[in-house]
């Protein structure tokens, strides 16, 4: 196993819920139905401060390598969250984060939280250009892009960290346990919305 072949079998084992959280309804959930430029701007920075929150508290107590990595991800968290002016959200997906106690286990966690950022945002940048506003749609590009280059960061530290199978399933279920939180949050929001969303095949 090693960094890329994980992100592959995530992708692959966690299609539906990673396509779903890159659907219009996740953005539909994340702005409680009110779907316009100043609610989405103001979600991705609720989102994104708590994401700066996390990934400092974890920089300042990280053991070995992983310090430069999750100052990294906070520093590009903390970029998303100047988009509008917001209080960190609360949802289930950093309380899911804020468990993980290892190294190994936060780099899964923050592999997941990627893979989930960039089905997010990349929806974000199609709401803003379907809203005819490019100069904001260019914006989420490149904060994409900085996601993106963040999940190569991870993927490398992973590479580095995991030295045995065991430590890839540790990463693995991390990952996949923060994927599945943030899924859950995108159904329960939506059925409180009265909105039903689709069971998982």
């Amino acid at each position: 196993m090693d960094g890329t072949t994980l992100v592959e079998t995530l992708t692959d084992d966690l299609e539906t819920e990673l396509s779903r959280l890159g659907s219009s309804k996740w953005l539909y959930a994340l702005t409680d139905g009110e779907m316009t430029g100043s609610a989405v701007r103001t979600a991705a920075a609720a989102d994104a401060a708590a994401a700066a929150e996390c990934f400092e508290a974890w920089a300042a107590d990280a053991d070995g390598g992983t310090p430069d990595v999750f100052t990294a991800l906070a520093d590009t968290a903390t970029d998303r969250a100047e988009t509008a002016d917001a209080d960190p959200t609360d949802r289930r997906t950093y309380e899911t984060l804020g468990d993980f106690e290892d190294s190994v286990a936060r780099l899964g966690g923050a592999l997941g939280h990627s893979l989930v950022l960039d089905r997010t945002v990349g929806q974000m940048v199609g709401f803003f250009v379907g809203d005819a506003d490019p100069s904001t749609a260019g914006t989420f590009r490149d904060l994409r892009d900085d996601a993106d280059a963040d999940r190569d960061r991870i993927v490398a530290a992973l590479d580095d960290r995991c030295d045995s199978e065991d430590d890839w399933d540790h990463a693995a279920d991390a990952a996949t346990a923060v994927v599945e939180a943030t899924y859950d949050d995108y159904v329960e929001t939506l059925e409180s919305m009265g909105v039903k969303p689709k069971n998982v095949c």
